[in-house]
């Protein structure tokens, strides 16, 4: 499980059968699930109400994937709108007024909120962010936390549910408001820590850097006024990704470079294209109808549950490319970095690099915030499992810590946990000694990629879990490794050996 184990070239004709492979896996488990979608359609239909699609002439459309549908609704209603003329404010106050951008998009982006969430949802963000900075004045980073887990907790009282239900007309104007919350409460996090490391070390942990060194000498107005501008940047401000404030205070300042019109024209047609793949995959399968019918389930063909897993994993994946690269091309326009788009899932081999390439900026927030004050990678094997335990603790928590949750948080750690301690295991000298010695570097790298073959095989499950509930993780693990364990379990580590290879060789490149 070292890096060495996986950095062998193979050769050409081998890796193409891989790719091969993979493709033609995907096509066809794909068309099975059509397949079931189209022969099953009048009942699916009478249980979810199929839409009538659009991109394609005579299919329907499964809108039963609420993420898609929320967000789709919001942004042909406002939110689309409401991002473009932050583009163009952006343009035209780094044109004439340089030196008032940052108050320019925060006034932009508290006007823009208070049209979407009203004034009491403005309101109510206001208190939570004048709470925090109250609290950060301490300086006691536990003190910080326990404060903004309380302000996280009220997301889930459901008085106060009903209490910010009675401000608005609608229940999408409610969810909006969750959201924006939820991520809000990150930002708070990520502020308040950063102002409680400044007395503790000269530049505080981990390398900051000067625009940031003397957040906790500043005035408190000037502190809000900064969180403010923080929490409330338009772009990011109701589903990320997640920028830290240490990043965001860093950049936001700085002056923008001149971006092409190629560029934002590219950025834009890549968005058309990646919009329009997953709506052409849910009028082609209708894999989030099918997932909530155990019925369904149970009686799928193997290829068309198969093709259902990958269905269901492949679209979450577009669905972000969508969510994210749309405002990480605003993002880019105003001179800030935003994290990297998410990685192919078919090119996911491994719990580790599921976490480090999906959501980056997720990730780096809980490394800098979690992992590392914990202790980490640097304070021995306990302190590393109990921080990636918290970590990962931490995100249940966030999510709302529904069972559902709590198992594929558990699944995530105890994942990571097995790859740490292989990768421990086999650079342990006596066993890299018996390796080097009688196993080439090509077959040292088969023999990774078919341990990654079953690493996969459980990240697809966690994933399925997280996408679909426990009694889906439990339908898929009865079919594919009890009751299937040499008709399904072995054709499909097969395949993800397959993946595997293909993801290893990407790496690589």
């Amino acid at each position: 499980m070292t890096p060495k184990m996986q950095q062998a070239s193979l050769p050409q004709w081998e890796m193409r059968i891989y790719w091969i492979l993979s493709f033609i896996s995907h096509l066809y488990s794909f068309y099975q699930l059509h397949k079931f979608s189209e022969e099953h359609e009048v009942s699916l239909d009478r249980d979810v109400q199929l839409d009538k699609g659009f991109l394609i002439w005579g299919f329907k459309k499964d809108p039963t994937d609420f993420e898609w549908s929320f967000w789709n609704e919001w942004a042909w209603r406002s939110l689309l709108w409401s991002l473009i003329g932050h583009a163009i404010v952006s343009r035209l106050t780094a044109h004439y007024l340089p030196q008032y951008r940052m108050a320019v998009y925060t006034i932009y982006g508290i006007v823009s909120a208070g049209w979407l969430l009203g004034v009491w949802g403005v309101a109510l963000l206001m208190l939570h962010l004048s709470i925090s900075l109250a609290v950060a004045q301490l300086r006691s980073p536990t003190q910080s936390w326990c404060c903004s887990l309380l302000l996280l907790c009220t997301l889930n009282i459901n008085p106060v549910q009903d209490l910010q239900r009675g401000w608005y007309t609608s229940e999408d104007q409610y969810y909006l408001l969750l959201f924006s919350s939820a991520v809000c409460g990150l930002r708070c996090i990520s502020f308040s820590l950063e102002l409680c490391w400044r007395p503790l070390e000269a530049g505080g942990p981990n390398n900051h850097c000067s625009s940031v060194q003397n957040e906790g000498l500043k005035p408190i107005f000037s502190q809000f006024y900064e969180l403010t501008a923080y929490c409330f940047y338009h772009p990011l401000f109701y589903n990320g990704p997640i920028i830290t404030y240490k990043d965001f205070s860093e950049q936001i300042n700085r002056p923008v470079s001149k971006v092409s019109a190629a560029y934002v024209l590219g950025g834009i047609v890549r968005l058309c294209v990646w919009w329009c793949l997953a709506e052409i995959m849910i009028q082609l399968m209708y894999m989030h109808a099918i997932q909530g019918n155990e019925t369904y389930l149970e009686v799928l063909p193997p290829w068309a549950l198969g093709g259902l897993a990958l269905a269901l994993v492949q679209f979450f994946y577009v669905k972000y490319l969508v969510f994210f690269g749309s405002v990480s091309l605003l993002v880019k326009l105003d001179g800030l970095d935003p994290p990297t788009l998410p990685r192919c899932v078919s090119i996911m081999y491994s719990f580790t690099g599921m976490w480090r390439h999906f959501d980056v900026g997720l990730y780096k927030w809980l490394i800098r915030y979690i992992y590392f004050p914990l202790g980490g990678s640097r304070h021995g094997a306990v302190r590393k499992l109990v921080s990636a335990a918290l970590a990962f603790g931490f995100v249940c928590f966030w999510h709302g810590c529904h069972d559902y949750l709590q198992c594929w948080a558990l699944l995530n750690w105890v994942g990571v946990s097995v790859e740490n301690a292989l990768t421990l295991l086999f650079s342990s000298p006596p066993l890299r000694h018996v390796i080097v010695r009688y196993l080439s570097p090509r077959m040292q790298r088969r023999g990774f990629a078919l341990i990654s073959a079953f690493s996969t095989a459980m990240l697809i499950l966690s994933n399925l879990v997280f996408l679909g509930g426990i009694h889906v993780g439990k339908i898929f693990w009865k079919r594919v490794f009890v009751q299937g364990w040499s008709s399904i379990a072995v054709p499909m580590l097969a395949f993800l050996y397959c993946f595997a290879q293909v993801g290893i060789e990407w790496d690589m490149r």
